[in-house]
């Protein structure tokens, strides 16, 4: 690796020693790094951006999806302050309820285990989720419900953040959200 060269060029004075300066060759030492960074550079493999896939429709597409099933289908609300309102079936029926973003996964898991048990566990019933990102609603909450679903599992998610009932707005204005 490293050598020690010492310069043998001169007699050392009568008593005393004469010092030498020693001189290292790091020659191999930096053949070594750079032949260690490129074995590492080459063998890693460097980390994969994961990103969610979002697929949102052109509102000029003209297809009507329908009405969604009332009994599997619940419509998350994101408002400020860190809240959602969530509530299952249709906005008639709607028995909306607030609570903050970060316990969003409960409600999920909960509904979840509502509607396959109401469905006798069949795997083609499975639970939708709207979710409706409010205009005060910060995009960091967007993101912890889109991974939620991620996380829990479900199959079917919608964005939609065009279309809001007047109850939708009437109950998040009353609830200062």
């Amino acid at each position: 690796m490293a050598t020690l060269n010492e310069s043998q060029s001169s007699k050392p004075a009568k008593g005393r020693t004469k010092k030498t300066n020693p001189r290292v060759d790091l020659t191999a030492m930096v053949d070594l790094m750079f032949l260690l960074t490129a074995f590492f550079m080459l063998t890693t493999s460097l980390g994969k951006l994961n990103a969610a896939d979002i697929a949102k429709p052109v509102k000029d597409d003209g297809i009507d999806f329908g009405p969604f099933p009332e009994s599997r289908t619940m419509t998350i609300l994101l408002g400020k302050n860190d809240k959602a309102v969530y509530y299952m079936g249709t906005i008639e029926k709607a028995n909306m309820k607030v609570t903050p973003v970060a316990n969003i996964q409960k409600e999920i898991i909960a509904n979840e285990k509502m509607v396959a048990e109401t469905h006798q566990h069949k795997p083609g019933k499975y639970l939708i989720v709207i979710i409706k990102p409010g205009k005060t609603a910060r995009f960091q909450n967007f993101v912890d419900v889109i991974d939620e679903m991620k996380i829990a599992g479900i199959k079917s998610y919608s964005i939609d953040d065009d279309h809001f009932a007047e109850q939708e707005l009437t109950f998040m204005k009353n609830n200062q959200l």
